[in-house]
């Protein structure tokens, strides 16, 4: 019962509590897994049925500049800025997150130079990001040279052209560190591109404070904006006017409708547009945003941290010994917003775990990941996942 009360004592003094009845959760659930797809803001729906039904049934094409279509990237983009310290202007909306990596990594690569022909990336980073750090390199004429992120260091050079990291591990919950990677992959002279995939929303990131030079991230996990929605991509406001895009689009020309041969690329940020909005989608993700409304982004850390803390605690408290090995640091300064366990039987776990309420998910071949969204987790959820999986176990 300790932690039962305890739990109940940390969610009266829980000053986001307040945040949760902004989103639609089923009722009894407890969902862990926002760090896969964030749950679903409750104005999102009504949104969606304004979208299509007026915007797009009632005034058709007007809507590109009656009801903002055309500048939604861009407006867009603005928004997620305070979420990951940037400034306004250095961050467009669209496209997938794979689509971004690769015109970030190569438009990292052109603004290195010819002179420099290695590019660096995490070995263990999500695959994709891998796939495309390689197509790139091989685009490029670059020698890609995969090493671990604590091996970044002393793999940095005069041949660095540009380094691609993770902020979070998205196995383990690994935090990294992005301002002293940063500084020496400056330090080496090379370019740092960052995917914020697992950071973004769930602690503070300081694109601008730590002098980033390019970022990507999704959308739809920790910033919710629902199922395959629109990433995004930040180019330090220093670089943008030698951004050169290996995606030179229609929408980021800077006369989109002079429909001229020759490209000529648009001012600032813009000059990542590629293709035609995905408008539907896109405006979903807006109206998601509004749950971030007078949220201080250091308060959803503290958050993180007290809710990941509590977690640890209750599963050393309740699981049979044995049973689990702790995969995520226990430094809050190594940590992201998940807990990762490994666990011999995990896949079968985890079914029983969801058939029960709690759901997390299962990395092959043997971890439990459950991921904490501290807008609509709360501590009696933290405790109650614990004593279930115990049961499970």
């Amino acid at each position: 019962m300790f932690h039962v009360k305890r739990a109940a004592e940390l969610d009266a003094a829980d000053e986001l509590a307040g945040h949760r009845k902004l989103f639609s959760l089923p009722e009894g659930l407890v969902y862990l897994d926002g760090n896969s797809l964030g749950a679903l803001p409750a104005a999102v729906p009504g949104r969606l049925q304004d979208v299509a039904g007026r915007e797009w049934g009632e005034l058709l094409i007007r809507s590109w500049d009656e009801s903002g279509w055309w500048t939604a990237p861009e407006r867009i983009g603005d928004r997620i800025a305070p979420l990951v310290g940037a400034a306004a202007g250095q961050i467009v909306v669209g496209d997938s997150t794979s689509v971004n990596v690769f015109k970030a990594l190569v438009g990292a690569i052109r603004l290195a130079g010819e002179e420099r022909d290695e590019v660096l990336v995490d070995a263990t980073t999500f695959p994709t990001d891998g796939y495309i750090a390689r197509s790139a390199a091989r685009m490029t004429g670059r020698t890609l040279r995969p090493v671990r992120p604590e091996e970044v260091r002393d793999a940095l050079g005069p041949r660095t052209a540009a380094v691609l990291l993770n902020h979070v591990d998205y196995r383990s919950g690994c935090l990294y560190d992005l301002p002293g990677l940063t500084a020496a992959v400056h330090a080496a002279g090379a370019l740092a591109v960052w995917d914020l995939c697992h950071s973004a929303g769930a602690l503070p990131v300081g694109l601008d404070e730590h002098g980033v030079d390019l970022a990507i991230g999704c959308t739809y996990k920790y910033l919710n904006g629902g199922p395959g929605s629109p990433a995004y991509l930040y180019v330090a406001a220093r670089h943008q006017d030698r951004f050169d895009s290996p995606l030179p689009g229609w929408t980021g020309h800077a006369d989109p409708f002079g429909m001229t041969a020759e490209y000529a690329p648009g001012d600032g940020a813009l000059r990542g547009r590629v293709g035609t909005p995905d408008i539907l989608s896109m405006l979903a993700l807006e109206a998601s945003l509004d749950v971030w409304e007078g949220v201080d982004v250091a308060s959803v850390r503290a958050k993180s941290l007290a809710l990941t803390d509590f977690f640890v605690e209750c599963v050393t408290a309740y699981a049979p010994q044995g049973r689990l090995g702790l995969v995520t640091p226990l430094a809050h300064a190594e940590r992201g917003s998940q807990i990762a366990l490994r666990c011999d039987d995990a896949g079968t776990v985890m079914k029983a775990l969801i058939a029960r309420g709690v759901v997390g998910d299962f990395r092959h071949p043997d971890v439990l990941r459950f991921g904490f969204a501290p807008l609509y987790v709360g501590f009696a959820d933290v405790e109650r996942a614990a004593r279930v999986l115990a049961e499970v176990l």
